[in-house]
């Protein structure tokens, strides 16, 4: 099993969006196969909290525009790492240093990587 069409549209829109707001290290994994809860993760970080509210909002934004709202959403009083759960994907933002400590990309390695637009990947 793979990502579905849908939640493929969902990371590519949601990686431009964190993009557009500056994001980096943006990168997106197929773990349908490893999860039965969701198809694809995004990751992206920010310098400081500020951003990373911002990045997130711009990312609700633009996913709401195409009809998709967010299940759950956790961190963004902190804005330290905020996740937004659309049911068919995950998207992390993550202060540098969280992303730096959690290393999300290590456990999700095995996963496949899902191909982004060049100009939605963020400075790397």
């Amino acid at each position: 099993m793979t990502a579905t069409d849908h939640a493929l549209g969902l990371i590519h829109a949601a990686a431009l969006a964190a993009s557009d707001k500056l994001a980096q290290k943006v990168v997106a994994f197929d773990v349908s196969e490893q999860l039965a809860i969701t198809d694809a993760f995004l990751l992206a970080s920010a310098g400081n909290d500020r951003q990373v509210r911002a990045i997130v909002d711009e990312v609700e934004d633009k996913l709401r525009e195409l009809g998709a709202k967010p299940i759950r959403r956790e961190g963004h009083k902190d804005g330290r790492w905020v996740l937004l759960d659309y049911g068919d994907i995950v998207v992390h933002v993550q202060h540098e240093e969280e992303r730096d400590f959690y290393a999300l990309e290590r456990l999700w390695n095995d996963c496949p990587a899902i191909d982004l637009p060049e100009e939605a990947r963020g400075e790397q």
